[in-house]
């Protein structure tokens, strides 16, 4: 095992604490994360503006048949209507998987946030004589790093909330301004706020991750 030695002593590359260790694998793990999650966003949008042209392209339909009402243009709508609400069924099972895969994530970022609490409840524990405490890293207080952690979780529990009524609404609502709105929430995640990025780099960059 190499090793720098000066005047008998050896040198040796400083080894995380335990603390440290869990903190730094938690931020890289937000990373990864976060772009799963905006992977999955985009998937979930590419289904639900499938599903919003469906719609869109039956109304018109109507449209145009309740124009002609002829029993010739009634019969091709009833022959075509099962093929679209199979369409549409499939579709809708499509998001709800995507779903149900972004509920995962947002479950393992609330589990981040629980094991970062707990390294500063150790914290607490291990200073609890009032001595001060040495950051982990270059300045953070251990606090700042759950603190940072909850709020991201946060915005991604609501997200999913949001997505939830998305999904519920988007096939069944019959409004065409207001399904448009549905895709626009679903693709701008409003509750994601726009310092969501600055959080998550300036994380990475206090552990180590990005480069000072």
């Amino acid at each position: 095992m190499a090793a720098n030695t000066l005047g008998g002593t050896t040198l040796r590359k400083p080894v995380l604490s335990v603390s440290a260790r869990k903190i730094k694998d938690n931020a890289a793990d937000w990373h990864n994360l976060i772009l799963k999650w905006e992977t999955l966003n985009d998937t979930g949008f590419a289904t639900a503006n499938k599903i919003a042209n469906l719609k869109i392209s039956l109304w018109s339909e109507d449209k145009t048949e309740l124009q002609s009402s002829s029993p010739a243009s009634r019969e091709d709508a009833d022959k075509r209507l099962p093929e679209y609400s199979k369409e549409l069924e499939a579709l809708c099972e499509e998001l709800q998987t995507t779903y149900d895969a972004l509920a995962k994530i947002q479950m393992k970022m609330e589990k981040l946030s629980s094991t970062t609490k707990g390294v500063c409840e150790l914290e607490d524990y291990h200073y609890r004589d009032g001595r001060n405490r040495p950051p982990l890293f270059h300045t953070w207080p251990t606090a700042y790093f759950y603190e940072v952690s909850r709020k991201l979780s946060d915005m991604y529990q609501k997200e999913l909330l949001l997505k939830r009524t998305v999904i519920e609404e988007l096939a069944h609502t019959m409004d065409h301004d207001l399904t448009l709105s549905y895709l626009s929430m679903w693709l701008h995640q409003p509750y994601v706020e726009t310092n969501s990025k600055l959080l998550l780099e300036s994380m990475l960059l206090e552990t180590g991750h990005r480069a000072l």
